[in-house]
């Protein structure tokens, strides 16, 4: 089975002792590629070192809302340049916790929404509460290949989403027993949708309470094998190949 991580923070903390370690089992493991996520100034940087370091891994560059405050739109542009960087994210909105205030985080969104269109990369959507509000700024200037990462909302949400023609990835929340998105899982189309552990959160069931690592990913694909009874290895493939084209990694 080839897999694609599309949403990971190996660069984090908690990854310090064994970070090599891992990558280098998730190879041998059948994941074949990682896009490490930045989130501000800081994992930007260490995301585009980790790609330089490991071939099978790729970065994305961009101020995460909680960070929205701090933006830097010249360093998101110039980073966002580098070879092994294949989209701006992860970014958008997040009215749960509010760290940054709504009118930072709408204007960093849209400012690198901007920088993504003019350097023809795909967009990783971090939306937390505030489903509308994304959506409606997507739309209003024309974002053609999204995803909405850690896809959290409804099927009536996702109708939307996926009527723009974005894409939705699924985490090990899938697997949880008070998950409410099976329905979603099921009426996403085989090429719109991505998987991904957003490591070091989210570990699937039975893994809840540990740190979460892309080798859980087997968990994710066989929860959405279950729901949309196709076999495992279906999984794997068309989530590999939708990963591939989106980012736009040449095999």
């Amino acid at each position: 089975m080839r897999i694609f991580e599309t949403h990971a923070h190996l660069d984090f903390p908690q990854f310090q002792k064994d970070r090599e370690a891992i990558i280098k089992k998730c190879l041998g493991q059948g994941i074949e590629y990682i896009i490490n996520v930045g989130v501000d100034r800081k994992t930007c940087l260490e995301s585009i070192k980790l790609a330089e370091k490991f071939k099978t891994v790729y970065a994305s560059v961009g101020f995460h809302p909680h960070d929205a405050k701090d933006f830097d739109a010249d360093f998101i542009r110039e980073q966002a340049q580098h070879p092994k960087v294949v989209a701006i994210g992860e970014i958008g909105l997040d009215y749960f916790r509010n760290l940054s205030p709504k009118q930072s985080q709408k204007r960093a969104f849209e400012e690198q929404i901007k920088i993504a269109l003019d350097l023809n990369l795909p967009i990783i959507v971090h939306d937390r509460d505030a489903h509308q509000d994304c959506f409606d700024i997507l739309a209003d200037h024309e974002a053609k290949k999204v995803v909405f990462h850690c896809y959290s909302g409804d099927e009536v949400f996702a109708l939307k989403v996926l009527e723009k023609n974005w894409f939705l990835s699924f985490t090990g929340i899938i697997t949880y027993k008070n998950s409410h998105l099976e329905n979603t899982v099921r009426i996403v189309p085989e090429e719109k949708f991505f998987i991904e552990t957003d490591s070091p959160y989210l570990p699937p069931h039975p893994q809840r309470g540990k740190r979460n690592t892309p080798l859980n990913l087997p968990y994710i694909i066989e929860k959405i094998s279950e729901i949309k009874m196709i076999t495992p290895k279906k999984v794997a493939e068309l989530s590999f190949r939708n990963a591939c084209e989106f980012f736009n990694i040449k095999e």
